[in-house]
């Protein structure tokens, strides 16, 4: 999930024509105002979100009461990640990512797209998971709604919202990072309270639904469902350009701020699975948590919580939403894909083309598709993009910079090439649809560039990919 200095980063990092602003001779640089704490609650509000709210029950029903597994691998799978980034963030400390640096590992102008544009799809997905929970869980708590209409509303209203402009500070994460913190600490305090007064029944921690797949499959299948509400560390490496001291400040901030996410939702799901049955979570769906709530604490105003996952899913997929359409204006205007992606708007300044091209794919997907599976579809597509990532700490090494930054002992990488690639794969039990939704989303990316390449007299496409953040 995306926090809201995200774009604020983007859209100083990048100027008119969509190029690096510090890349440009002359440019200033961008304003270092973020210190260790500030970029710490950065890390925190940019993983919490829409994962945890909305897809607890999902992933119960798959890997039964011991629940908390699949979260626990999830974070450790992402740890070993967040380690590669911390060193290529510190071995090149610009607002690039991924598509930054497998453009330098590898030099394929086609792969550093595909990357870029998986980052972009996995934006979408994510919101329009945010989308349906709005519709189907949060809202239904204060009006009766038909799901999809209210969904594609959303859709609709984060459009405009996006084409009219949006400006936060970094700051303003501080207060979203407490608020949506606030909705998970309620479970847990709840959790805690019923175990005290002898509720709840602990032996459903060990117990792992099996089914017909084995306990294996059970949970990995879990774990990769799981890996959606751990994703958006990836983002921070965004910010490494107005952070003071990058590359001494990154590696606490990253480590701890993820350390601190992992033991709020492994307290979540322990709560969960002493109050309520893998089946009744299931059951309850995107509602889980509202579910453990109502069992935990009778008394307690549901339109209270309610109201926090309203502003979780909200926030988390606007940020995504703008992310998104930013990443394809960006695309445009490294003449990568049709120039018309790069149209802004005289009046508002805003890249409307982009705008509604994200926008009608969220609302094919909120119209159609399942959001346990948009969840899957997230974590498939940044877990490919993780793999490669892995990969490439591992070719950059080649390069030296003349700066001390930190570096990851070789196997971590390694591992997590491997588990990422694994997750990520047909062996962990992953859903097909997941893969449908991911190719035909790629596939939407692939045509845009060969209509490009048609277009534009099939000439050579130079990259710049610090203007592909996300």
């Amino acid at each position: 999930m995306l926090g809201p200095a995200d774009c604020v980063s983007m859209a100083e990092a990048t100027n008119a024509t969509g190029r690096s602003s510090a890349a440009e001779p002359g440019q200033p640089e961008l304003k270092r105002a973020i210190g260790p704490k500030l970029l710490l609650f950065f890390v925190v509000g940019d993983i919490l979100g829409t994962g945890v709210y909305a897809l607890t029950g999902q992933v119960a029903g798959k890997v039964g009461g011991a629940l908390w597994l699949p979260f626990l691998i999830a974070f450790v799978v992402a740890f070993l990640t967040a380690f590669s980034y911390l060193e290529l963030v510190g071995k090149y400390p610009r607002a690039a990512g991924a598509a930054l640096y497998t453009n330098r590992a590898f030099g394929v102008q086609f792969l550093t797209f595909m990357v870029a544009f998986a980052v972009m799809s996995s934006g979408i997905t994510s919101a329009s998971s945010a989308a349906i929970a709005f519709a189907r869980t949060y809202l239904q708590q204060f009006v009766t709604v038909p799901v999809t209409l209210v969904a594609v509303l959303f859709v609709v209203l984060l459009a405009l919202v996006n084409f009219r402009g949006v400006a936060e500070s970094v700051k303003a994460n501080v207060v979203l990072t407490c608020v949506e913190v606030s909705g998970l600490v309620i479970v847990i305090g709840i959790g805690a309270w019923a175990v005290l007064n002898g509720d709840g029944e602990p032996s459903r921690l060990t117990q792992v639904d099996t089914g017909d797949s084995g306990w294996l499959l059970a949970i990995t299948s879990a774990t990769a469902l799981a890996f959606f509400a751990m994703v958006g560390f990836e983002d921070s490496v965004n910010m490494a350009e107005e952070t003071r001291d990058p590359v001494r400040i990154f590696p606490r901030a990253m480590l701890t701020g993820m350390g601190i996410v992992a033991v709020i939702y492994v307290l979540v799901a322990v709560t969960s699975s002493l109050l309520l049955s893998p089946q009744e979570l299931a059951g309850a769906g995107s509602g889980a948590l509202l579910k453990v709530v109502q069992v935990g604490a009778p008394g307690f105003p549901l339109w209270v919580f309610s109201l926090i996952g309203l502003f979780a899913v909200i926030n988390s997929a606007l940020i995504n939403m703008l992310m998104a359409s930013r990443l394809v204006y960006g695309m445009a205007n490294e003449r990568i894909i049709p120039r018309v992606f790069g149209l802004v708007h005289p009046l508002r300044r805003t890249p409307w083309v982009s705008i509604v091209f994200t926008s009608l794919i969220a609302v094919v997907l909120v119209s159609f598709v399942d959001i346990s599976q948009l969840g899957g579809t997230t974590s498939l597509l940044l877990l490919m993009v993780f793999a490669i990532v892995n990969v490439a700490v591992l070719v950059l090494r080649r390069e030296e910079v003349a700066h001390e930054h930190f570096r990851a002992p070789t196997a971590v990488p390694v591992l997590g090439a491997i588990t990422c690639a694994y997750l990520a794969s047909p062996l962990s039990g992953r859903s097909w649809g997941d893969y449908r939704i991911a190719g035909l989303l790629l596939l939407a990316g692939l045509v845009l560039w060969v209509i490009n390449w048609l277009v534009g007299g099939r000439r050579k496409t130079e990259i710049n990919p610090e203007s592909l953040t996300g």
